[in-house]
């Protein structure tokens, strides 16, 4: 186990910096704070770093918990290179060809390439009548992409002002129209429709009223790719751990913070469960934004994200997922690659099923990942490890799910679906199993409602409205991560760390500020 950083009175105060949670968000943060010159101390809860990019080994299986691919590679390079290091030394990247593939209920497949001349004769190949369309949905995509990643989300949005000039261009974007509408808009065969308006589910969003800004994910996987990091998700974030204490930092598992403590209404450390204070003057919190809000700071007065804010917010959905093993497989199911969507009969009704009624529904779409095709190292020679997900209604519905009772009989549905559409005889090879429901979510990550993505990424709870990156309840209170901006996915977990950067001061800053404060203090 890592070691918290001792607080010694002889270490300036503005030095320090408190990182809540390893996640990717926060191992981020806490690399852009050692570049700046802090001392920084990583505190998490779980025994792995990396949160929801952890994994668990089980039966000679590594279960990737969370993200499984890496989209915006220059992302994470930018962020070792502001640490002085080189990404691509330190992490190994696999590009996929094909991205995936999408299968059909009615036998129709559509397989996502990065190759021009391939996805354009995919497309035609689909609907011929669609070609068109789809290049201008392209174009769309990329105007996206530069007004709403480039611009917006690699900057602070808690300016009210920031949003409020922007509007005209929202308009302009159709910003008020959601991914499917905008999708429909250019293509009319209901299977391309699906392939382009899905995306918003990686990040937590019903596609049937997210807004439109979020087919810019199109453009992203057509201009960087969608690569995979050998030793999975979780040995990007032992890199970050490496290059953190590095630079003097530490990340400390096994411990959980309880409470941000305040002093002269600023944030002054944490105090964890076992009732230990560590002092701060800089704290980033990593964990949820609503858990930072609602538990971090329960006994701090709250002016916009109160309890009764939290509840009325629209929160993502819930994810069930299934680890599982199998055995003497590497040379079955040769059609199968790295990523599989295999979709239900229904679209829009599913969707609606998961976001709005709350509704456990029999039928079900699927993404499955097999990363042994790709990476020997997480399967026993010879065998399989699969992950599958499959999108389902959070814990906060007034209907909601008995996971207790409906846990086994949906694993039940789902290997059903798994025999007869994708790995035929698979029931006799499983060898190792595990499972996450939404109340694992909400046991293991903190996340509210058991949410797989935390707030829901509709416009009105995008940029400004959203958690900012610091905090307006707490001065010296900074989050990063799912919940604030610019929001979930791997992409944008790394961006609030690189919003978050432009935030904090540099410690001789805040040192300054520091004395400024005492002299004044001293004056009165």
């Amino acid at each position: 186990m890592h070691q918290i950083a001792p607080h010694t009175p002889a270490a300036r105060p503005a030095d320090h910096a408190i990182v809540i949670g390893a996640g990717l968000g926060g191992l981020a943060s806490a690399m852009r704070l050692g570049a700046k010159g802090y001392r920084v101390s990583v505190l998490d809860r779980l025994d792995r770093a990396g949160g929801r990019g952890s994994s668990i080994s089980q039966g000679g299986h590594r279960f990737d918990l969370g993200p499984t691919i890496v989209t915006v590679p220059q992302g994470l390079r930018d962020l070792w290179a502001a640490c002085g290091r080189d990404f691509d030394a330190d992490v190994s990247l696999r590009p996929m060809d094909p991205f995936y593939e999408i299968r059909f209920a009615d036998g129709q497949t559509f397989t996502a390439r990065q190759d021009d001349a391939a996805i354009k004769a995919e497309v035609a190949r689909i609907s011929p009548s669609d070609s068109k369309g789809y290049e201008k949905f392209l174009k769309d995509s990329e105007a996206r992409y530069w007004f709403g990643y480039e611009d917006m989300g690699r900057k602070p949005m808690h300016k009210i002002w920031d949003t409020l000039k922007v509007i005209p261009k929202f308009a302009r974007m159709r910003a008020d129209r959601s991914v499917y509408a905008h999708a429909a808009a250019r293509v009319k065969d209901e299977h391309l429709r699906f392939a382009l308006s899905f995306h918003p589910l990686f990040i937590g969003g019903d596609p049937f009223n997210v807004t439109s800004m979020y087919i810019l994910v199109s453009h992203l996987e057509k201009a960087f790719g969608v690569h995979y990091a050998m030793g999975g998700v979780q040995a990007i974030a032992d890199a970050m751990v490496r290059v953190i204490e590095a630079q003097g930092g530490t990340v400390t598992q096994g411990v959980e913070v309880d409470e941000i403590t305040i002093a002269r209404g600023h944030a002054s450390g944490v105090r964890l469960v076992g009732g230990e204070v560590i002092p701060a003057d800089v704290v980033v919190s990593n964990a949820d934004a609503g858990h930072t809000y609602d538990r971090l700071l329960r006994n701090a007065p709250k002016k916009r994200w109160t309890p009764s804010r939290l509840n009325r917010a629209r929160w993502s959905m819930g994810l069930y997922v299934w680890y599982f093993g199998t055995k003497g497989t590497a040379d079955l199911w040769g059609d199968v690659g790295h990523h599989s969507i295999v979709v239900g009969p229904r679209y829009r009704d599913h969707i609606k099923d998961i976001f709005i009624r709350g509704r456990l529904a029999d039928d079900m779409s699927l993404y499955v990942h097999r990363p042994s095709v790709t990476d020997p190292s997480c399967a026993p020679a010879g065998d399989d490890t699969f992950y599958v997900l499959s999108p389902v209604p959070h814990l906060g519905h007034d209907n909601g799910v008995d996971w207790a009772a409906e846990e086994e009989p949906y694993r039940a549905k789902m290997l059903q679906v798994l025999e007869d559409r994708l790995l035929p005889g698979v029931t006799g090879r499983i060898s190792e199993s595990l499972t996450f429901t939404p109340e694992t979510f909400r046991d293991r990550y903190l996340s509210p409602f058991g949410a797989g993505f935390s707030i829901e990424p509709r416009i009105l709870q995008s940029a400004w409205f959203r958690p900012h990156n610091v905090s307006e309840e707490l001065p010296g209170l900074y989050l990063a991560g799912a919940g604030t901006h610019p929001g979930a996915g791997l992409p944008g977990v790394i961006g609030t760390a690189e919003v978050l950067g432009k935030l904090v001061p540099d410690p001789k800053v805040r040192a300054e500020t520091a004395a400024q404060y005492a002299l004044r203090m001293a004056a009165e």
